[in-house]
């Protein structure tokens, strides 16, 4: 009877590891979901997971990288 519950609870948590794996958003955090190609495109519209503060430094620091040069003004 032990070897039943077992193997039932077993099943219950395998199935649902497996449904939670699937709701996993699978896009690397720097990419948006419609996003094409290994370069992102600057500004926080075409991140995943949208910042909820975005000030103009942090737009222009966006935009430089990954050049050497940061911007000059913040």
């Amino acid at each position: 009877m032990g070897l039943i519950r077992m193997a039932i609870l077993g099943g219950l948590g395998y199935f649902g590891y497996k449904k939670y794996q699937e709701s996993q958003n699978t896009s690397p955090a720097a990419f948006d979901e419609d996003q094409t190609g290994t370069v992102r495109n600057a500004g926080a519209d075409q991140m995943r997971d949208k910042p909820k503060n975005w000030t103009k430094t942090d737009e222009e620091l966006d935009e430089s990288f990954p050049a050497s040069d940061p911007p000059a003004n913040y």
